[in-house]
This record gives structure tokens, sequence and C-alpha cells, in this order.
């Protein structure tokens, strides 16, 4: 039952959820195809010369991981963004990025823009800003001087050259010598070159630590952007699908929240728990206009009869041990359906071969009358006042064993009228002439409610889901416990249809009605339906005029195949 609480909120809100869901898709579909297409390219820089060098130590790798780290967020600072700017002659920069790659001493710049060409020419004049910035920058003084010692190491390269050669020649020479004198001389000579190319080494190591091929704090451009051919983004899909996610997301929250927001019962397990009552009644919503107020009259095979007559079942089991003999219809408040349950439930309780009475109590809003097409100039009201006996008030309906009291002319004091010892000798002597007398009476948000209440056999109460209000139910309970007076039940009002099975568990009767009509519709169409039963239960013929008590016919009609389609009653 938890998780059917957890469920109805979406469940009752369905539409917002697909609403919500809805306009967030199509919102974010239309806003993706102003979005233009996204470009990314990239240029890579190294630092230092370490991977070219065939004997690098531990210390030049943690050297290069360092300064990459240390150039890379140079890169992302302002004077090489400003510098850039200038050098292009843009007034901005698209969005870009200058990462140290783990366990390396590569520098990444990532660019993107929505014009690929635009994104190669920032993303390698970055890097160009960058070099600029290192000790191998192309500053005048500094590439003077690095220009002198290329030129010295070019000259010593070509020394130690000419003298390894020399050196090699001597060699050579040497193991054709037979003078003793002779291999001295050479041998002497041999090793005064080997000297000078030991210093002109030397020198030259010398000379290379200060350059670009022999340093370890150089930048270098290993990798220029291209021009990208393909776009990344925008993920239309993804966008649309994480709006959608979003928008049923907040949905979902906002049901959530109007339902704690919402003090109304929503639930049968509500209402049980806060009256303590059970439940004998699940009525469905009433098309007024296609089926009329008194539908359990005008269309009594209609599924929501059969709930009605399920309501009398119910009542009936709930007098086993004690005749229910007045019972009072009320609810919480005005607008729960009470006149049409009494109505009805009276008509059907006719229909059962039961003589009934039907008053309307509600003397400050009464609606018995236009139920059954009565007049309302006299009525209950009138009785008190003297004017007129329940014998003169009381008013036979055509259709059925159903007497009707009208509330008549309205008082001044309904309160007092419904609480005096009078009420309660009106509803003695009605209750010995009827087999049920039920009374439709005021919504317990006024004083007359209990008062009746406390006079009559059983109170019915109707409650309608999503309407009535739980600390309306809660005050109406304190009053009938104050009272003394006996529930027999709830009954659950104006549910839509669709929902009936769901809370009643069965829609049996619901589908075989709806195939039973069809069933008529097509016959009806090909034979032209000569004879017909109708289930009305009581006409004025119907009265036994031995017992004066009204008696069950079933009366057999034909219907006329002419223009107007009028029906006519036979015996």
């Amino acid at each position: 039952m938890e998780l059917k609480r957890y469920i109805l909120p979406l469940r009752r809100w369905w539409w917002l959820l697909a609403a919500a869901t809805l306009i967030a898709a199509i919102s974010s579909y239309l806003a993706t195809l102003s979005q233009p297409p996204i470009y990314q390219t990239l240029t890579t820089l190294m630092i230092g010369q370490v991977i070219t060098d065939p004997n690098p130590t531990g210390a030049e790798f943690t050297l290069s991981r360092q300064l990459a780290g240390n150039y890379a967020e140079i890169a992302n600072r302002e004077p090489v963004r400003i510098a850039t700017k200038e050098a292009l002659g843009l007034n901005w920069l698209p969005n870009y990025r200058a990462t140290a790659l783990p366990n390396g001493q590569f520098i990444e710049i990532v660019v993107t823009d929505t014009i690929p060409e635009r994104a190669q020419a920032v993303a390698n004049e970055l890097a160009r800003q960058l070099v600029l910035r290192s000790p191998t920058g192309n500053q005048s003084d500094e590439q003077d001087r690095l220009t002198f010692i290329q030129n010295q190491l070019d000259n010593l390269q070509q020394q130690i050259t000419e003298t390894e050669t020399e050196i090699q020649t001597l060699r050579e020479a040497l193991g054709e010598m037979d003078s003793a004198r002779q291999i001295s001389d050479t041998r002497t000579q041999i090793n005064a070159l080997e000297a000078k190319l030991a210093d002109l080494q030397g020198i030259f190591s010398g000379l290379l630590a200060n350059t670009q091929g022999g340093a370890v704090n150089t930048i270098s451009v290993i990798e220029e952007a291209y021009v990208p051919s393909r776009p990344i983004g925008p993920n239309k899909l993804l966008t649309i699908s994480l709006a959608a996610a979003i928008g049923l997301s907040l949905a979902v929250l906002a049901a959530y929240l109007l339902e704690y927001l919402d003090d109304t019962v929503k639930t049968p397990e509500d209402v049980e728990k806060l009256t303590g009552v059970p439940i004998i009644g699940y009525l469905s919503e009433q098309d007024v206009e296609g089926n009329g107020l008194l539908f359990a009259a005008e269309k009594p095979r209609h599924p929501s009869v059969e709930e009605v007559r399920a309501l009398r079942t119910n009542l009936e089991f709930a007098g086993v041990d004690q005749p229910l003999k007045t019972l009072l219809i009320s609810g919480t408040e005005m607008d729960v359906g009470k006149t049409s349950v009494a109505a009805n439930l009276a008509v059907v309780m006719s229909q059962a071969e039961k003589n009934v009475i039907l008053v309307d109590a509600d003397m400050r809003r009464p609606n018995v009358h236009n139920y059954f097409g009565m007049p309302n100039n006299f009525g209950l009201s009138d009785v008190f006042r003297g004017e007129f006996s329940l014998d003169e008030v009381a008013k036979n309906w055509s259709g059925g064993s159903v007497s009707v009291i009208t509330a008549g002319n309205p008082p001044p004091n309904p309160s007092e009228l419904l609480g005096s010892k009078r009420m309660e000798e009106i509803l003695d002597i009605l209750g010995a002439q009827a087999d049920l007398v039920i009374i439709d009476g005021p919504p317990f948000l006024v004083a007359d409610a209990p008062l009746l209440a406390s006079k009559v056999n059983g109170v019915l109460l109707i409650v309608q889901l999503g309407h009535t209000r739980e600390l309306a139910i809660k005050a109406m309970i304190d009053q009938i416990q104050r009272a003394g007076a006996k529930v027999v039940g709830v009954a659950l009002n104006r549910i839509p249809a669709r929902r009936v099975g769901y809370y009643t568990g069965s829609s049996y009767y619901s589908s075989y009605y709806s195939q039973v009509e069809d069933n008529k519709a097509k016959s009806g169409q090909q034979k032209g339906g000569r004879k017909r039963f109708s289930f009305w239960p009581f006409n004025r013929s119907s009265k036994d005029k031995a017992s004066g008590r009204n008696r069950r016919v079933f009366d057999e009609i034909d219907k006329i195949e002419s223009e107007d389609e009028g029906f006519v009653w036979r015996d």
C-alpha cells in the first residue's frame, strides 16, 4: 500500500509530467536549431630535447615535467591571451585550454570555435607566443648571442672533424714505418692531436649547453594545429534527452509538492483511517446531461446503477443486527453529491420492492424536489409550523414506491427544528409507515447535521476523493462522536469512471454492460427490434388494488417504426 501511495500522485498528475517533459524537449530542440556547429583543433609542444637524447637522465625527465606544468599555466594567463589577440587582430579569443600531459614533457593547446580556420590560427599563435616567452624565444639580444654561439659550434665541429681525420691518417701510417725515430715522432704528433681534440670537444660541449640543442628549458612545436573538418558538437540528441529528463524530474517534484500541499483525502485507505468505518460504496461520476439526475430510474441498466445497488446491498448487511429504519445521508461540505446519492438510493431501494420515504431535511439548500421534478411550495418545514400534516406533504413519485417529502419554505431556525422532539416524532411516524426512511441532511459544516444525526438509526457519509479535506473529516467525526450517532459506512462519490475498477478491483460489469449495449444496438439495426422489455420497476398501473402496495412489473413495449420513433405502452 505504501508503493501505491507513492505512485498515486504520479498517476493523478500524469498530464503535468507529460506536459513538462514535452515542453522541455521541444524547447531544447528549438534551441539547438539555432546553435552553430562547434569545431576543435590542437597543437602540441615539447619541453627540452630529452626525447632525442640517447642517454637522458632521470633529473632531466623530472625537470621537463615540472617545466611543462609551468608553461601550461603561463599559456592560460592574460599576457599570452592579449598578445595572441593583437597578433591576430581579434577582439576576443575562442575557448581554449593549455594542459601539461601527465608523465611527459608535452603541452597541448586545445581551441574550440565555431569557425575551423579561426580555431587553427588561434592554436598556432598561442603556441608561438608561448615559445617567445621561453629562453628559446626570438628576443633580439638573445638571438644574436645564440647566432654567435652557433657559428662557433660550427667552427669547432669542423676542427674536431679535421683533427679526428688527421689522427686516423697518422695511425694508419704508423703501421708502415720502420725507423724508430720516425715512429717516435709520429706518436708524439698523435698525442698532441688527441690533446687538441679533447680541448675542442670540451669547448664544444660548453657552448652546446647554452643552445637549444643541449638545453632542457626549451620549447619546440612538434605538432601544429590542423583545420578540423568535422564538428564535435552540439550533441542535439543528448541535449534534448537531458532537457526532457530535467523537465520530467521537475514535474515529479512539483507533483509531490502539490500532493503535500493538498490536504484533501486521496485514497480509500485515507478515508478509512480518518473515519474508522468501512467504505461500503464506490459511486462513479455521472454525466447529468446524458444519464439525467435520477439515472437509477432513467437508465436502470447503467453501470452506475449497479454501483448504487451494491451500496444498497451493503446497507442491508449493515442493518442485520439492528434494523436500519432511518438513514441520514450527509457529508462534510456542500457539493459532494449527497442529494444524488439519496435520491438514486431511494429509487434502487424501491426497485427491491421496499416502501421508501425520502425526506429533504436540508432546509438551507433544498434540492430533492429538482431530482423528482416536484414543486417545493410546501414540505417538512410546513409540518413544523402545523400548516400541513405528514400525509399532506408526502408526494408519491409516479415511477415507484417512493414518497418524497420536500423541504418546503426555508425556516429562519432550521437547527432548532431539526433538533427538537417534534423531529423525533416525525421520524418515528415515518419509520412506522415505510421500510426505510432516507434523509437528505445538511452537511456537517452547519450545526443542523449533528443534531439530526443523533436522532436516526444510522448515518451514511459521502466523501469525494480529491475534494473533501482531511481536517473537515476529522471535525465531522468529532461531531458525530459527541452526538452519539452511529455511522454505518462511507460512500465514495464522483469517482472518475476509469478509476472505479481500480478501487473496487473489478470492472467486469462495465465491460459486460458495454458489450450488451453494443449487441442491442446492432440487433436493433439489423432486425428492427419489434419487442423490447423495460426494467422500469414501477408505474402508475402497478398498484395492487387489494393490498394497496406496489408490485414489481416488467412492462412490454412495442417500438413504433415510424418517423418519430416513439414508444407505446401496453399490458
